[in-house]
């Protein structure tokens, strides 16, 4: 049997290099990697490439190696020191739409896009549990909201102008696992958790290995559409100290929306007043639909993949 080509976009990355390596061992899968930077080691069997998800050579790529399948992970997820907006949306939405453009034009049969629980919106009436059919609203003010927020608007247009192209939308939620570093881990790492009054700050966790399960089933699967990608369960802010041993400083609202208006002034944190709903009202994900419709399950609850985390952290202190 002829195997099965995946390409994978963003496949130097945190979540692009576990997926690439989960698969290159698989006897029925060709695996192509594709990435704006070459991959500091090389896994036999995988074909390289190398370029900007934004450039004209990812036709050319997508058509010489003729893949059955992309899975599409270049994004900008944590951004540089150096980064601005601009260069943002044109990794994460121009991106998309070139590799898009690829895929319609070279036969591409499917595509499985990490989107992501921002893209629903940081919002005051989010419901307690956010289903596939609650609205994408991603915050103008959130760069990676927003963009998540339009590239899911282009794959509709996609599905309606382009139904030959599959589509399989994961929206995932907080990813860790044992070497995960990024803006919500950082939180996490601060002597006392930052908490807002009134708000519990309830988080969704996924283990990165559930990710990279749910790709994989995406892959072998006939099943399409729009999943949330979440472990069961979610962590309040209060019980995430708690099992980190930690206390919490609360603070009121309007204070800690001052605060960081006058040190985003004084370049003294990266982060701005409008980093105030990010906290408040965080996106919580069902995954009933990722289960009984999708049919993957993952293996570790939002409480278990957190413990995790925090037990590798502790270890390598």
């Amino acid at each position: 049997m002829t195997p099965k080509k995946v390409l994978v976009t963003g496949s130097s990355g945190y979540l692009g290099s576990q997926t690439v390596a989960a698969m290159a061992g698989r006897a029925d899968l060709s695996v192509i990697a594709l990435d704006v930077r070459e991959p500091a080691t090389r896994l036999p069997g995988v074909i390289y490439e190398v370029a900007d998800i934004r450039a004209p050579e990812v036709d050319a790529i997508v058509g010489r190696n003729r893949p059955d399948v992309i899975v599409h992970l270049a994004s900008i997820v944590t951004p540089g020191k150096n980064s601005n907006r601009a260069f943002e949306y044109d990794v994460d939405v121009n991106g998309t739409r070139n590799l898009l453009q690829a895929c319609v034009a070279h036969g591409v049969r499917r595509i499985i896009v990490s989107s992501s629980g921002a893209a629903y919106g940081y919002y005051a009436d989010n419901p307690e549990w956010l289903t596939e059919s609650d609205p994408v609203r991603g915050n103008e003010v959130f760069a990676y909201s927003c963009h998540k927020r339009l590239v899911e608007e282009m794959l509709a247009d996609y599905r309606k102008n382009h139904p030959e192209l599959e589509q399989v939308i994961f929206r995932i939620g907080t990813i860790l696992g044992p070497t995960v570093r990024n803006q919500i881990t950082d939180l996490f790492e601060k002597p006392k958790i930052l908490a807002i009054a009134g708000s519990d700050s309830p988080f969704v966790f996924i283990h990165d290995q559930d990710v990279v399960g749910a790709i994989q089933h995406g892959i072998d699967s006939k099943n399409v559409g729009i999943f949330n990608v979440a472990g069961d369960g979610k962590l309040t802010i209060f019980e995430i100290a708690q099992r980190l041993g930690k206390s919490c400083r609360v603070l009121p609202a309007p204070v800690l929306q001052a605060a960081l208006w006058v040190l985003k002034k004084l370049n003294l944190t990266q982060y701005g007043p409008e980093q105030l709903d990010f906290l408040r009202y965080r996106p919580v994900l069902l995954n009933t639909r990722l289960k009984e419709v999708f049919g993957y399950t993952p293996k570790l609850t939002s409480a278990q993949v957190f413990d995790l985390y925090r037990n590798a952290r502790q270890s390598a202190r």
